[in-house]
């Protein structure tokens, strides 16, 4: 019998030898711990075990029958791919797991990609209205996403994860029942294929009622809000952005609504379905734009109109799709379910502030030095945001596949969405940079004319396209700590990269101006980078049970 050497320690560089089993022949890699391997469902020395769909299982890996240690534990197939992942060649290997990724992430960024266009199209729109007009409605609409996004973007992560893992406890619950379904009538299992999902029932009804929260302080507080982002009332802007603001409010509930059914498709690992509604209410928005408000001549209230009423068809079509699949609306919600949907939205909601303060100190910082300053900074990171929207897909994806497998318990396929999400979103990084590093002074072409703004928003180039590799890894990192439920450190680890990072810019701006900036905000991204590869490095918290079978 060949016996494997103690002294290989890497399952990259491991041999495999091939060691004869009166079953089957299978391999044996000698580079797995000596301690067992817990929910194994039956002992090592038992025969091969069947798959689900009722065939026997074909390993490469058998223990011989001495007892077991460093140099003779098995190695099974999925372990043995983890391992290759890790190497050079998994970069750029596209398998199973890299094409579910990418099968999510496509029409997720597409889907976000809607919004920005749709931005744009108001805004050609509303600016041929007048200058005031259009300065009015860019300061309703920042009042409007920074109330907003608040609370709508920690509602649909949330929704997100907890959907995909009531999904996945559900589906391992409808495999063990699935002998009794068979004897029902196509009457009775027509029946039963909406699904009962608390988590989607709690989301949504967590959604409505901030919605119309959201909806009333807009309308009553649209004053307020005027005055403190500095529109006096004696300003041209004021009456339009008032006017504006309070329409658009009426818009606010169906936003969040749509949102959490986006967050239970995306938990279903649906980015379609979402992408087609989001793209059906964006096109009547440009349809009504274009009616409203000139041929109608409702100005400013056309284009609030058009956007509300879209916003309200995307959540129709949503609701009704949805509708298919599950009970949108039952007793089920308990006390226990709205309480960790609270508990979890309210750490995302600090880490959501952490970012936004972030942000807005060095876009604070980058006034200081003056109107081309700014202008050119500006331009740098609306791209760099822009850019971060095929970020955000990747997360999404990473945060879905991840959610399911962990509810599951199929740990080593966790792993390997893990290493997949991880190694696809440093390509990407390094893919953007290069495309941006050799297209940026074109694309800065579309914003402004102007040489001295261009001068400065080339400087800002470096920036822009060094920080896409780290700023990748960012933000799918948060993909996976949502993915497992990992809202405490996602929330921690953020404020504490903004609260350093904004110390940092305070002491830099001065000193070094849009340099000091552009550092202090790589900075922010690369301690979100680094406090990711910490967690994962550190097996803790939920981390732990997904490592405890690997090495």
């Amino acid at each position: 019998m060949a016996a494997t050497s103690p002294t290989a320690t890497r399952p990259v560089a491991a041999a495999l030898i091939r060691v004869p089993h009166p079953g089957i022949n299978c391999f044996s890699s000698p580079c797995c711990h000596s301690r067992p391997r817990p929910r194994r469902a039956t002992p090592w020395w038992s025969r091969p075990r069947c798959s689900r769909k009722g065939k026997p299982v074909v390993t490469d890996v058998v223990e011989e029958e001495a007892p077991r240690g460093p140099g003779n534990q098995r190695e099974d197939d999925e372990e043995a791919e983890a391992g290759s992942l890790r190497g050079v060649l998994g970069w750029l290997r596209l398998d199973g797991v890299a094409a579910d990724i990418i099968s999510i992430a496509a029409p997720a960024a597409l889907a976000l990609a809607a919004d920005p266009i749709t931005a744009l199209v108001d805004t050609a729109f509303v600016g041929h209205i007048g200058s005031a007009e259009l300065a009015a409605v860019g300061a309703s609409v920042a009042v409007f996403n920074l109330v907003s996004k608040l609370f709508n973007v920690p509602l649909l992560n949330v929704t997100t994860s907890f959907v995909a893992e009531q999904q996945a406890v559900d589906a391992n619950s409808s495999n063990t029942t699935g002998q009794r379904d068979e004897s029902l009538t196509p009457q009775k299992k027509g029946s039963q294929q909406r699904k009962v999902l608390p988590a989607v029932s709690t989301s949504l009804a967590l959604a409505a009622g901030i919605g119309l929260l959201e909806m009333a302080a807009l309308i009553f507080g649209s004053g307020t809000l005027m005055n403190i982002i500095g529109i006096p009332v004696d300003s041209p802007m004021r009456a339009p952005a008032e006017q504006f603001l309070t329409l658009r409010a009426y818009g606010a509930p169906p936003i969040i609504v749509a949102l959490a059914a986006q967050g239970a498709f995306r938990g279903f690992l649906d980015t379609k379905t979402p992408l087609y509604a989001v793209g059906a209410g964006n096109l009547l928005n440009a349809i009504l734009d274009a009616v409203l408000i000139f041929p109608l001549g409702l100005g400013v209230s056309g284009a609030a109109l058009a956007t509300v009423s879209s916003e309200y068809l995307t959540a129709f079509i949503l609701l009704w799709k949805l509708n298919n699949e599950v009970d949108l609306f039952s007793w089920n919600i308990v006390g226990d379910g709205v309480i960790r949907y609270l508990k979890s939205g309210g750490l995302l909601i600090g880490r959501t502030i952490a970012v936004f303060l972030t942000l807005t100190l060095s876009t604070s910082l980058a006034t200081r030095e003056g109107p081309v300053p700014m202008a050119g900074y500006e331009i740098s990171l609306q791209v760099w945001l822009t850019i971060s929207l095929l970020n955000d897909a990747l997360a999404l994806a990473g945060q879905a596949l991840l959610a399911s497998e962990y509810a599951k318990g199929n740990y080593k396929q966790a792993r390997m969405v893990v290493y997949r999400i991880l190694q696809v979103g440093g390509v990407t990084g390094v893919v953007l940079a290069a495309t941006l590093l050799v297209g940026f002074g074109s694309l800065s072409l579309l914003f402004t004319d102007d040489p001295a703004v261009l001068d400065v928003a080339q400087s800002g180039v470096w920036f822009v396209t060094i920080s896409q590799p780290v700023n990748a890894i960012a933000f799918v990192a948060d993909g996976l700590y949502y993915g497992v439920s990992d809202f405490a450190y996602a929330a921690y680890s953020t404020i504490f990269a903004g609260a350093f990072s904004s110390v940092f810019l305070l002491i830099a701006a001065p000193n070094f101006g849009l340099g000091g900036i552009w550092a202090g905000l790589t900075l922010f991204m690369s301690l979100r980078a680094i406090a990711c590869f910490w967690r994962l490095g550190s097996k803790g918290g939920p981390w732990e049970i997904i490592w405890s079978e690997s090495e």
